[in-house]
């Protein structure tokens, strides 16, 4: 799953599509088993479907000159630990080559960056990975996940789990959140590490205490499920909360849920309209939006219209300080 915007594309790691296929149940009661079989198929499904629209997407800008911008955001980002070279003609880019050669571990990060997504240098996912071992090995966090999500992905090297989980960990170990995001990921499934579901809350927990929304809702599910923690549904509610105000919408469709079976919250379906409302104008694969809009309709049924009103304006005014246009 890819959101691009000219230039800047940004990858989905598996994990947050998965929060979408796992999402919590209508009821207690109605909690189904999930077997290990069926989350590994998901999972592969979903990162091969990854493997090929990423590799497509980045493969557009082959013929883009570099500049600083496009690398601000997305997968691959030109931080303070990957650089970026001053310009986009010849002479600055193979100075900058040059500077990664020197050993500078900045460049290095910087140089596969370029060659991820094809910017200034021939597209090469082999190069990407050789630049980044550079720079990892050197002790480059963001290099390190960058290297581990190719790893996990299969892209420029052969698909190892093990070994990326091996380079996640060294970014987590320095406080990488997205690292440490995709590491629980692993010991959630138990891919390339042994499942662990009290490692996944750990990484999980790091990543959520410091804003990471993937992994502010990976965290409410496990106080939901009672996984790797003690099932404490007010703590469920705590983390889906946090994730829910930075837009992530699986959050929001189980704040609802939660908030319109009365479990860690008293029931209340004012808010458990507001929160599916925002969910249903957000990303959901197909089967949770529609299960999303119809349990939205149904609280908005207990609702008298002037507690509809109230409930939409707030939604309108929660887009808009969040620079988002309900659809």
């Amino acid at each position: 799953m890819l959101y691009c915007a000219g230039s800047r594309v940004s990858v989905v790691h598996p994990g947050e599509i998965l929060s979408n296929l796992l999402q919590l149940p209508r009821t207690v009661g109605d909690r189904r088993k999930r077997g290990t079989m069926n989350s590994r198929f998901c999972y592969w499904l979903i990162v091969s479907a990854l493997v090929i629209t990423a590799s497509g997407a980045w493969a557009q800008q082959s013929d883009q000159k570099v500049q600083p911008a496009p690398f601000a955001t997305g997968p691959f980002a030109i931080t303070a630990q990957c650089s970026a070279p001053p310009a986009s003609d010849k002479k600055s880019i193979a100075t900058f080559e040059q500077q990664a050669t020197s050993g500078d571990a900045a460049a290095q990060c910087g140089l596969g960056i370029m060659y991820a997504v094809g910017g200034g240098v021939p597209k090469d996912d082999t190069q990407a990975a050789y630049w980044w071992r550079k720079a990892g090995e050197q002790g480059n966090a963001e290099a390190q996940y960058n290297l581990g999500f190719f790893y996990e992905t299969g892209l420029g090297v052969p698909s190892d789990a093990t070994q990326a989980a091996a380079w996640y960990r060294k970014a987590a170990n320095q406080g990488y959140a997205k690292a440490q995001y995709n590491l629980g990921f692993l010991y959630y499934f138990g891919f390339g590490v042994p499942q662990d579901y009290v490692q996944a809350a750990y990484w999980y927990r790091e990543a959520a205490e410091q804003g990471h929304a993937g992994a502010q809702s990976s965290l409410g599910d496990l106080y939901h499920r009672g996984q790797g923690v003690s099932q404490d549904y007010a703590q469920a509610v705590l983390w889906y909360r946090k994730a829910a105000n930075q837009g992530k919408s699986d959050a929001q469709y189980n704040l609802g849920h939660f908030y319109h079976y009365g479990l860690g919250v008293p029931e209340d379906d004012a808010e458990a309209y507001f929160w599916l409302y925002l969910a249903t104008r957000g990303e959901l694969i197909d089967s949770y939006m529609k299960q999303a809009a119809k349990d939205r309709d149904e609280a908005a049924s207990h609702l008298t219209p002037a507690d509809l009103s109230r409930e939409q304006e707030r939604a309108r005014k929660w887009f808009e300080a969040h620079q988002a246009k309900p659809q």
